[in-house]
């Protein structure tokens, strides 16, 4: 139903690269995005990771809907800043890419004790 794909990037061990969260049209609207991303920082490889980082355009607002509520979760600060413009680097081919980076933040949810379940009931 759906998919992460993320890195830690060698120079910042303590920092969790988002490249790209799918998730299937019959699931979205329903956390699942989220739910993978806290699966994911509950897993052994994601140990010490303090802070995610990110690249959506300002038009993607399921993404930044769930970015946003994955800070909320973690009552982890949220910036934004311009990382790839438009013009200098997309010769006004592609909107601006914003970076997005939430922490530093706790390795669980506020207020759970357990890793999310990346459960999904279709109905």
């Amino acid at each position: 139903m759906g998919w992460i794909s993320a890195y830690r990037p060698p120079t910042r061990p303590g920092e969790l690269f988002v490249w790209q969260v799918a998730v299937s049209e019959k699931a979205r609207g329903q956390g699942l995005g989220g739910r993978m991303l806290d699966a994911l920082l509950g897993r052994p490889a994601t140990h010490g990771v303090t802070a995610l980082t990110t690249t959506v355009t300002p038009d993607n607002d399921a993404s930044l809907a769930m970015f946003r509520s994955f800070a909320r979760r973690r009552e982890a600060p949220l910036e934004r800043t311009p990382r790839f413009d438009q013009q200098i680097h997309f010769a006004g081919a592609h909107a601006t890419e914003w970076q997005i980076r939430i922490g530093p933040f706790h390795t669980q949810p506020a207020g759970d004790a357990r890793p999310a379940k990346p459960e999904i009931s279709l109905s």
